[in-house]
């Protein structure tokens, strides 16, 4: 049984573990931290029997909402943490005041893209070479309620 709950700062030795095992530029501790601390922010954690399993987290900017942060560990794909967690993060920037949401994502990122386009995302454009480790262009996806 999975559990979708607040980051809190006990959780980031795990969280940077997934951070560095997914991402070729990840965010460190102090990167997650100091998020964490901004009232504008929200994090989440998908945790199982203490392990943290998936996180995702946002920015809360007048009516907008950026979405920053989505991972989930490998071994626990395709079970629908993601569509659930982020699910959980967009209702709790909805009682925030965030009406739309944005997002990018590696233009290679085909499962990704489809989560996102499964909650109603979609692409309005490309900003060139975005990513580094490999350059890659990033998909700008928006949510539009």
């Amino acid at each position: 049984m999975f559990t979708i709950r607040n980051m809190q700062q006990d959780d980031l030795e795990q969280v940077v573990a997934i951070e560095q095992s997914i991402f070729s530029d990840p965010w460190s501790v102090k990167a997650f931290s100091d998020s964490l601390n901004q009232e504008l922010c929200i994090y989440l954690v998908v945790e199982r029997e203490k392990e943290i399993v998936g996180y995702c987290g946002l920015y809360v900017v007048s009516d907008e909402g950026q979405i920053t942060n989505v991972a989930v560990k490998q071994e626990y794909r395709n079970a629908h943490i993601a569509t659930e967690m982020l699910t959980a993060l967009i209702n709790k920037a909805k009682g925030r005041g965030a009406c739309d949401f944005t997002l990018e994502v590696r233009q290679s990122n085909t499962a990704a893209i489809h989560v996102y386009e499964k909650l109603g995302f979609q692409s309005v454009g490309l900003r060139k070479k975005f990513y580094d480790k490999p350059i890659e262009d990033a998909v700008i996806m928006w949510l539009y309620n």
